[in-house]
């Protein structure tokens, strides 16, 4: 059976989580309205169907939410300009790390990020 590969998906929310969504808000002191707000994650299913997971509120067999509440309010689309160049990843913790860089990059570049 082949082996999981991960990949790292970029998800673009509406403006609204800024103003709405106080900890989203705090996270982003550097946000200055000009781009976009986003939401960085990372899945061993195609981004499309975890993107879907997360707008219907998936739950799991187990009966675990894992859908993002901030993706399923305000998430308007997948962005893969941001997140093509990324090769799938092996492992979780690879996937973990990458979402992290990929999230914390996009930061520095002035848009407003949320991630797990």
């Amino acid at each position: 059976m082949p082996r999981a590969t991960y990949r790292v998906y970029v998800i673009e929310l509406s403006k609204r989580v800024y103003t709405e969504n106080k900890k989203f808000r705090e996270a982003n002191p550097q946000f200055n309205g000009v781009l976009q707000c986003l939401y960085v994650g990372m899945t061993s299913k195609t981004p499309k169907t975890r993107f879907e997971q997360h707008k219907s509120g998936y739950v799991n067999n187990k009966g675990h939410n894992l859908s993002s509440g901030i993706v399923r309010k305000y998430g308007m689309y997948l962005r893969p300009s941001l997140y093509n160049h990324i090769q799938p990843l092996k492992t979780r913790d690879e996937a973990l790390k990458m979402e992290r860089t990929l999230a914390l990059e996009l930061r520095r570049k002035k848009y407003a990020v949320w991630f797990n």
